[in-house]
């Protein structure tokens, strides 16, 4: 089982993920977003093999370049996101491919919206999926930050279509904030999609 460990840093703690294997000796870090620095502290002498990015804003990568050079790590970005936030990718993401870390398997799950390139990353651990972390994609009580009706548009039909399709148990790891559950929010993601939305909303909104 991969043990998952957060760093919130930065402004507006930004949710920096270290996911280590059984052995703690090798590990992914995600959204290295600031603080290069204490990043790097709190990694210590775990290696890194690889740097994933959930989106492009500069409150998940401010600390990329720094943390790269540390570490040595290849960076993971989806190639969306790589152009319209000129960020360097030793490999970009695709839907649906995995990486692997010890004998556990991260799959990538695209799910734009909040930006273009915006995606998730799914825990598969001994071929079980019970653990997702998905950036700024869908927090406790709402989606993310949309800039626009027609990414809002995105968002929502992007979640319907890979989210609430997993399981009520599958624990999500949001770019900010405490962790929910597909189950917490699947009864009023669908009382708010079963109403008429405005078609100018977008921004931040919640269910409710």
């Amino acid at each position: 089982m991969l043990d998952i460990r957060i760093l919130p840093v930065g402004e507006y703690q930004s949710n920096c993920f270290l996911l280590t294997d059984s052995t703690h000796h090798s590990a992914v870090l995600i959204d290295p977003g600031d603080q290069a620095e204490k990043i790097v502290r709190w990694v210590d002498t775990i290696k890194v093999q690889g740097i994933l990015i959930t989106h492009g804003h500069h409150d998940h990568v401010g600390a990329l370049e720094d943390v790269r050079r540390v570490f040595g790590a290849s960076v993971y970005i989806h190639p969306a996101d790589a152009e319209i936030f000129n960020l360097e990718a030793d490999f970009t993401i695709h839907d649906g491919e995995r990486i692997n870390l010890c004998s556990e398997y991260i799959e990538f799950v695209h799910i734009p919206g909040h930006t273009p390139g915006s995606v998730g990353f799914k825990l598969i651990e001994s071929e079980i999926f019970k653990r997702a972390i998905v950036g700024d994609a869908i927090f406790l009580g709402g989606p993310g930050h949309t800039a626009s009706p027609e990414a809002f548009a995105t968002s929502i039909t992007s979640l319907s279509e890979t989210v609430f399709t997993w399981p009520d148990e599958v624990i999500l790891y949001p770019g900010h904030g405490d962790p929910t559950t597909v189950g917490l929010e699947r009864d009023a993601f669908e009382a708010f999609c079963s109403k008429p939305i405005p078609p100018d909303m977008c921004g931040d909104v919640t269910w409710s």
